[in-house]
């Protein structure tokens, strides 16, 4: 320490000169030492409140939020006991109750339910009133007072050996100036002697201001919550939407969505192997989650009749039908027509043995064509491999031709026909298949539409990669793992 710091320490510790009148000068120097003492308490309360609110602004999760402001009340008001309640259906309800004496600590994130019954808004109730009238009450001694009714916190004295004392209850205000909660803060101490004392007028004072940033803390905790709830039920809805477009796949979203988190939770969870080292926040969870339940948004473009389609004739209805009609009336047509021959024969003498080569005749063609009928019946189940030998035979049936009833020349199967029942394994054209694989695109591109926030930015990239696989095989965007 240099001279001049030396003389500086020196001439701050000497009494300061206000006046030649040494009393008066005593006086005066004894209150400006106080009011250093109490200015620079008091600059430390509002830093502390200050850096109370700046923590509670960063908190939306509801229930971390509410036990935060508990603690940081009862913290800097030495109070042994808090209970925070919040306005809900005309009455008070328990959210926060807290006494370290009793070792007491319910609701918030400790997950232990408040056993209290809602307190009904009456005056006669201390935290009623508050929430009525929206003033704070600083009572000394609840025992000592008969302003409000106390019966409840007596009864609660006698059942556990508690001993009420000091109360400050303060109403919490939102921003529109509405009363949406109550802090109620019981028995400040003493640090020193840890003896209970009244809460003072600054402890008042600051606690109205907790209470002020606090409701505001809370309703934007209320308002993100509620948009994502509701979010969350238009995710939902759209899933649902999805899944209700085929029976066949019905709950498909759901089962995703919940296998994924499932495996998610597995590797998090992992000690060993190539997964120890990765981990996932509860937002990366989240995260995953909206993305299974988005997985398979851009099916709203595919074709019902695709996605349900259970026979390779099908489309919106399975025209095997038509098929079937058609077969019936070439069968028809050949009876009528040998009809028609044995009657002209009968006509002109009737031979006998022509009349029975022309009745065998008759009966092999529509043999033939029943037999065509159950064979493409049977093509058109997609559950067995089409071999060369079945494809050659469509082939050959689509070539063979009948007149219809305007005398037009007929194919016994149509381009289209032959092309679905020509379809190897299982039940969808390539063109289909391409068509059905387009959902994961058009699930892509839908989902990078949305302005998704910066903890969900990647939803639309999870999402659309659902089909996508290790060795680079997948779709729509052939990534390689």
């Amino acid at each position: 320490m240099d001279i001049k710091d030396t003389q500086t320490n020196t001439e701050s510790a000497q009494p300061r000169r206000f006046s030649n009148d040494e009393n008066l000068n005593i006086l005066l120097n004894s209150v400006v030492d106080e009011v250093s003492v109490y200015a620079e308490r008091l600059g430390g309360q509002i830093k502390k409140l200050s850096d109370i609110g700046r923590a509670l602004s960063g908190v939306y999760d509801l229930n971390t939020l509410l036990e935060m402001i508990v603690d940081q009340a009862r913290n800097f008001t030495n109070a042994d006991a808090g209970t925070l309640y919040i306005v809900e259906d005309n009455t008070l309800r328990f959210q926060i109750v807290q006494n370290d004496s009793l070792k007491i600590r319910m609701g918030g994130k400790t997950g232990e339910t408040i056993p209290f019954p809602p307190v009904e808004l009456k005056e006669s109730n201390v935290s009623a009133f508050v929430a009525l009238k929206g003033v704070s009450v600083n009572i000394p001694d609840v025992y000592d007072t008969d302003l409000f009714d106390f019966t409840g916190p007596k009864k609660f004295d006698n059942s556990t050996g508690y001993r009420s004392q000091s109360m400050l209850v303060v109403p919490m205000r939102n921003h529109d100036n509405d009363v949406i909660g109550v802090l109620q803060l019981l028995n400040a101490t003493n640090p020193d002697t840890k003896k209970v004392i009244s809460f003072s007028q600054d402890y008042e004072n600051l606690c109205e201001s907790l209470a002020s940033q606090a409701a505001v803390s809370i309703t934007n905790a209320k308002l993100i919550s509620n948009m994502t709830e509701l979010f969350e039920a238009f995710v939902k809805v759209m899933a649902t939407a999805i899944d209700e477009k085929s029976p066949v796949t019905g709950g498909h979203i759901r089962r995703v969505a919940d296998l994924t988190l499932t495996l998610a939770d597995v590797i998090h969870n992992s000690n060993e192997g190539k997964f120890k080292d990765i981990s996932f926040t509860p937002d990366q969870f989240y995260e995953l989650r909206i993305a299974a339940y988005m997985h398979d948004i851009g099916k709203v473009t595919t074709p019902v009749e695709i996605v349900e389609k259970a026979k390779k004739l099908q489309t919106i209805f399975d025209r095997i039908h038509y098929v079937r009609l058609r077969m019936d009336y070439i069968s028809q047509k050949i009876s009528i027509e040998g009809q028609n021959s044995k009657i002209e024969l009968l006509q002109n003498g009737g031979d006998p043995e022509k009349l029975k080569a022309l009745e065998a005749e008759t009966q092999n063609k529509v043999a033939e064509i029943q037999e065509i009928r159950d064979f493409i019946n049977k093509c058109n189940e997609p559950g067995e491999f089409l071999d060369d030998e079945t494809l050659e035979r469509l082939k050959e049936i689509s070539q063979k031709t009948f007149i219809d009833n305007e005398g037009e020349q007929q194919p016994y199967l149509t381009e289209d026909e032959l092309l679905n029942l020509s379809i190897r394994r299982g039940s969808i054209t390539e063109a289909e298949r391409k068509k059905m694989q387009d959902h994961a695109a058009v699930t892509l591109r839908m989902l990078k539409q949305i302005p998704f926030t910066k903890k969900l930015k990647n939803i639309p990239d999870f999402a659309g990669a659902h089909h996508e696989f290790i060795n680079g095989k997948g779709y729509p965007l052939g990534l390689k793992g």
